[in-house]
């Protein structure tokens, strides 16, 4: 092979060389955030309750390493509100976790009755996480695809919309975040095309409903047995009363006539006509201990008002405490910092 020859293989394998470089650079660009989370995912420490939150999400490679390379915490203390404190607090109920600065910040929420509501949180926060890493085209048409389903899913669905009432203020895209957020962790029912966007992320999204239907049915059930007792003692309240002012009314009717029937005895009035005094006497014996049934009845039914006053206040002591449970303003202070040995 002449010199000629060697100097072309040369030039032509450079080319090769400088063009592979340039794709690899170019692959490395577009995917610098897959890479940056594959970095930062296997450099995070993830403690022992993360990983068992991480377990029990069930997310997929590409969940978990969203999720980890969010570094999130899992904190009950005063430091869960500082961690979040600039995170936008207009939307009612409690805060109990944010994503902010690339970070993903949990409270922990220890009583049982509760168990779900952190897992229900951390995937919430993770989508977030997700929807920040979209491209703006593609942000641009999952908003539109989002806004657009959230209208033909209201018409059927009073509490999702309530539930998004809160972010109305938001702009179209903010609202989108948010939605996508809620959809995934709060709705069982959801079309196909946003089945399969989630899929990305969870192994089974079920699982997150699972531990969203269970804690929430305690506040539902708490609720619902509220309205039941409301009901009920409004109608029972209005029933007594109005019984209550006919027996009094009975029984002064009762007292009225018996004096006179009395008086009229005392006057010898039925010496000729003992047989219509012990009818008279009769009668007024019958009216009496129907009088007295009564007045067992309305003390029944007075008995029961107390007892439902006594469960509705039950009901919301119980929905009180697990509210605080909920409350991060209630945790203890941050544990003081320790010095390095």
């Amino acid at each position: 092979m002449g010199v000629s020859a060697k100097k072309v293989i040369v030039r032509i394998l450079a080319i090769v060389l400088l063009a592979l470089i340039a794709t690899a650079g170019a692959v490395a660009f577009m995917n610098r955030q897959l890479i940056n989370d594959q970095i930062a995912a296997n450099r995070f420490d993830a403690p022992s309750s993360i990983v068992k939150l991480t377990d029990n999400l069930e997310f997929t490679d590409s969940g978990k390493r969203i999720f980890w390379a969010s570094t999130p915490t899992l904190d009950a203390s005063q430091n869960f509100n500082a961690q979040c404190s600039q995170v936008d607090h207009s939307e009612e109920g409690h805060i109990l976790g944010c994503y902010t600065r690339g970070n993903i910040h949990l409270f922990e929420v220890t009583d049982e009755r509760l168990n779900g509501i952190i897992e229900v949180t951390a995937a919430h926060e993770l989508l977030h996480a997700t929807f920040a890493r979209l491209g703006q085209d593609e942000r641009a048409q999952l908003t539109r695809k989002l806004n657009k389903l959230y209208q033909e899913l209201v018409p059927d669905n009073p509490q999702l919309e309530q539930r998004m009432s809160v972010y109305s203020s938001l702009s179209k895209t903010a609202f989108a975040n948010e939605l996508h957020s809620v959809l995934a962790t709060e709705l069982r029912e959801l079309p196909d095309w946003l089945e399969e966007h989630y899929s990305t992320w969870f192994e089974d999204r079920s699982v997150i409903i699972d531990y969203f239907d269970s804690y929430h049915a305690i506040f539902e059930e708490l609720t619902a047995r509220a309205n039941e007792l409301e009901a009920e003692m409004t109608a029972l309240r209005a029933d007594v009363e109005q019984r209550s002012a006919a027996y009094d009314a009975a029984v002064e009717q009762f007292n009225s006539e018996w004096e006179s029937f009395v008086a009229r005895n005392e006057a010898f009035e039925f010496s000729n006509n003992p047989d219509e005094f012990y009818r008279l006497r009769d009668d007024f014996y019958a009216r009496r201990d129907a009088l007295g049934e009564d007045m067992r009845g309305l003390n029944a039914d007075i008995e029961r008002y107390e007892a439902m006053r006594t469960e509705l206040m039950a009901l919301s002591e119980l929905n009180h405490e697990l509210e605080q449970q909920l409350d991060s303003d209630l945790a203890p202070p941050a544990p003081a910092p320790t010095d390095d040995v």
